[in-house]
C-alpha cells in the first residue's frame, strides 16, 4: 500500500544531512511542508589528518548551523564500523581481484538505506529523506525509483540496489528540481550551506592522492606492461591502480596514437596496453553481470528489452537482458560499447524508471571473453 497517506504533521521524516546544500534544502523543504523533521549526520569514516584536522567535524558544524536555522533537532551517528565492514572491505577486495569497485553504490545499499534506515526506524521515523537527485513514486501497485529531473545530476545510477521496501520508506524532496533551483532556495532561505561547494570523490579518500591512499592498505606489486603480442612497453606500479580504457599515468612516450589499458593478467601480474582510442580490443558486444538487484521481481528465464548505463556519466544504450539460471545476467548491446569495466555497475531503465542493477563481471565479443582480467 502507499504509506504516504498520513498528514505531514503526523509524519516523522529523518533526514540524512551531510553538511552540503542538497541535504540542507531537503530538510528545509520538508520542514516548510509541515513534516516532523529530524536531522542526522552520518559519520562513516575517520578522516583526521596528521595535523588533527577532520573535514567531518567541519561538515557537522554546517549541519548544526542549518538545523538551528530551520528549527529541527539533530544528532550525529557513528557508522564507521558498518562502513568499514560493508563498504571499505568490499572496496579493497575488488581491487585485489583486479576490478574497479563502485563504493558509492555500496554505501547507498549498506549504509544510507540499511544501517541509517534501520536507525531511523528505531527512532520512530515514517520515512528517511536524502538529498539525492532521484524520485520515489507509488503507482500500479509498485514503489518505483525514477530518475531525477535534472539529467546532469540524476543519481539513480548509484541507487540501483534499492528494493521495494527501501524505496517505500524513502523521500527525495529535491528530485524534481534542477540544481540551480536548489541553490536558489538555499540562498533565499539564507541557509549556512547556500554557497558551499559540492563534495567530489570517494569520502574516505577525499583530496588525497589515490595511489598513496590505496598503497596504505594494499601492497603494490609492480610488473611488466606489454602489448598482447608480447612487446614490453614499460613497467606498471601495480594492477590495482589501472582500469579498463585508462590513458593517463601509463608513461609511454613516442610517436603515434595514445596508449590505453586493454587488459590485465592477474596470475602473471601483467598490464596489457595497446594504441588508439578506438582500438578493437576496447570494444565489446555484451557483458555478464552478477549481484543483481531488481526494484521489482524479475525471475530466472526472463528476457526483456530496456536501456542501460555502464558508468555514471553516460547516455543510455538499448540492450537485451536475459536473466540466467545461474544467478547472472547476459546483457547484449544494440551497439558495441567501449571500455566496459569489471566491478562497475550496469544499471537498467525503462524510460525514467530505474529497474535495478548488477555488478559487471566480464565483457564479451563474438561469444569470446575479452582479454582483461585473464
Amino acid at each position: 500500500m502507499n504509506t504516504r497517506a498520513k498528514a505531514p504533521s503526523e509524519t516523522t521524516v529523518v533526514v540524512g544531512m551531510s553538511g552540503g546544500v542538497d541535504s540542507s534544502v531537503t530538510a528545509y523543504l520538508l520542514k516548510q511542508q509541515g513534516y516532523n523533521v529530524i536531522g542526522i549526520f552520518m559519520k562513516n569514516w575517520d578522516d583526521t589528518d596528521e595535523n588533527g584536522f577532520c573535514t567531518a567535524t567541519e561538515d557537522y558544524e554546517d549541519v548544526i548551523a542549518v538545523a538551528n536555522q530551520i528549527g529541527i533537532p539533530y544528532y550525529a551517528v557513528n557508522f564507521e564500523k558498518e562502513y568499514w565492514d560493508k563498504v571499505f572491505t568490499y572496496f579493497l577486495d575488488e581491487y585485489k581481484l583486479g576490478r574497479t569497485p563502485n563504493p558509492d553504490v555500496m554505501c547507498n545499499k549498506e549504509i544510507k538505506f540499511k544501517a541509517f534506515l534501520d536507525h531511523a526506524m528505531r527512532l520512530g521515523a515514517d520515512f528517511v529523506a536524502t538529498g539525492h537527485y532521484a524520485r520515489a513514486v507509488y503507482e500500479d501497485g509498485e514503489h518505483k525509483l525514477l530518475r531525477g529531473v535534472d539529467a546532469n545530476k540524476d543519481q539513480t545510477y548509484f541507487l540501483n540496489q534499492l528494493s521495494q521496501d527501501q524505496i517505500a520508506k524513502a523521500m527525495f524532496p529535491i528530485g524534481h528540481m534542477e540544481k540551480s533551483e536548489v541553490r536558489k532556495i538555499a540562498e533565499e532561505a539564507n541557509l549556512a550551506t547556500a554557497k558551499k561547494k559540492d563534495s567530489t570523490g570517494i569520502c574516505f579518500i577525499g583530496e588525497r592522492n589515490f595511489k598513496q591512499f590505496l598503497s596504505q592498505y594494499l601492497p603494490a606489486q609492480p610488473g611488466e606492461m606489454r602489448t598482447l603480442d608480447g612487446k614490453t612497453m614499460g613497467r606498471h606500479d601495480g594492477l590495482m591502480y589501472y582500469t579498463m580504457g585508462q590513458r593517463h599515468g601509463l608513461g609511454i612516450g613516442g610517436d603515434g596514437e595514445p596508449w590505453f589499458v586493454v587488459g590485465k593478467n592477474l596470475a602473471d601480474n601483467i598490464l596489457f596496453v595497446e594504441q588508439g582510442f578506438h582500438n578493437e580490443l576496447l570494444y565489446s558486444e555484451g557483458l555478464y553481470a552478477s549481484d543483481i538487484s531488481w526494484t521489482a521481481t524479475m525471475p530466472a528465464g526472463t528476457e526483456f528489452r530496456c536501456t542501460a548505463k555502464f558508468r555514471y556519466r553516460q547516455t543510455d544504450t538499448p540492450v537485451t537482458v536475459r536473466v540466467l539460471e545461474n544467478g547472472r545476467l547476459d546483457v547484449a548491446f544494440d551497439e558495441r560499447q567501449r571500455a566496459i569495466t569489471p566491478g562497475q555497475a550496469v544499471v537498467f531503465y525503462d524510460e525514467d524508471v530505474c529497474l535495478g542493477g548488477a555488478t559487471i563481471d566480464e565483457a564479451y565479443k563474438a561469444g569470446e571473453r575479452l582479454a582483461y582480467l585473464a
